[in-house]
């Protein structure tokens, strides 16, 4: 009976991904010789309810105030002026670090750190990026596919809607350099990021858009993977733009496959994408989320309850993310954290916003 059992709830996880479950079945079937029933049951129950469970995800669909239907990492564009979205899954994760996730090895981090070098093999725990704990993504969005570009932020200024012009060139050893309109938008704060959001919702005539929560922000940027980034557990310059020099001195060693841009690139440059099609989630630029800083995570049950925390909190220290041009590859990782003034604005912080979603009747 089991077996069958967990033969069909295997052919309907391979179905859900479109892939042919035959060659698992030997492989799976084994796991449950032996094992007491109960647990049996309970294994394979649990896997079916998931299943169900993303099934219906997968054919979950949502209404844009233009009508327009879209599913489950569908990419639209809900207005001239808006940016490219993918529509996320729902589901859960794990948010935060694992203790072996962290390759830094100078203990310069929380009230007890020493200040040195930790010896190699020696565990480093960043503890802002630590409780690790699970997070159910309980609220629909969508998330841009890029960081804002210029050439976006300006729309809005060119609307009247944005009163903020940035500067947009970077120092580089040789001077500044300057960007284009396809690069990220930088040099905004917090408040300057309120202004286009509210601007953005104007065109769509509802309130729909704004910045990430911390745990929205994550959950995007791992796309259902486990490993230090969505891409594995390295990053090669392909993939990512970050500083060669930066990640030599965090490993010790010369890595001379790396690179140093100095400066961001265009958003559609390089093979960015995650698995769920967002661009740049690690390294380019750094993003900016609503969520306040905490010296440790607070370990929320869900994604309503880190935007309600967010909402709640006048003034604060805001959580950005991912990464920049100049960090080490270490510090592009999805769990890793940076803690901005509202009111700083860098030449290497931007960036991206998510939409509210609302489900279609009946989906």
């Amino acid at each position: 009976m089991y077996q069958d059992f967990a033969d069909a709830t295997v052919s309907r996880l391979y179905g859900l991904q479109q892939k042919d479950p035959s060659p698992m079945l030997p492989i799976i079937r084994p796991a449950f010789v032996g094992r007491p029933a109960a647990k049996v049951l309970h294994a394979l129950t649990a896997l079916s309810l998931w299943i169900t469970g993303a099934l219906a995800d997968q054919h979950a669909s949502y209404v844009l105030t233009t009508f327009q239907t879209v599913s489950v990492l569908e990419q639209f564009q809900e207005c001239d002026v808006c940016p490219e979205m993918i529509v996320m899954p729902m589901g859960s994760f794990m948010m935060g670090a694992t203790p072996e996730e962290s390759r830094n090895p100078f203990d310069f981090y929380g009230p007890n750190a020493t200040l040195t070098m930790r010896q190699p093999g020696e565990l480093n725990i960043i503890p802002s990026e630590h409780p690790r704990h699970s997070v159910d993504m309980d609220l629909p969005y969508a998330m841009a596919r890029n960081e804002t570009t210029h050439a976006e932020w300006m729309a809005c200024v060119d609307a009247k809607g944005c009163s903020h012009v940035p500067e947009h060139r970077v120092p580089t050893l040789g001077g500044y350099v300057p960007l284009g309109p396809d690069h990220p938008v930088i040099n905004v704060s917090y408040f300057d990021i309120l202004e286009y959001a509210a601007w953005l919702n104007t065109q769509v005539d509802n309130v729909v858009y704004r910045l990430p929560t911390e745990a929205e922000w994550e959950y995007a940027a791992r796309a259902g993977t486990k490993t230090r980034f969505a891409q594995g557990d390295d990053l090669s310059v392909d993939q990512a733009n970050f500083s060669r020099r930066a990640t030599e001195n965090i490993r010790r060693s010369p890595m001379p496959d790396l690179v140093d841009r100095e400066r961001p690139v265009t958003v559609d440059e390089l093979d960015a994408a995650n698995g769920w099609g967002l661009r740049h989630m690690s390294g380019n630029v750094g993003e900016w989320t609503l969520s306040c800083w905490t010296d440790t995570h607070l370990g929320l049950a869900s994604d309503s309850d880190y935007l309600a925390y967010a909402l709640s909190q006048e003034s604060c220290r805001r959580v950005s993310k991912g990464g920049r041009f100049g960090s080490a590859m270490d510090n592009l990782r999805p769990a890793n954290r940076y803690k901005p003034l509202e009111t700083s604005a860098a030449h290497y912080r931007g960036f991206r916003l998510i939409r509210e979603l609302t489900p279609k009747e009946g989906s």
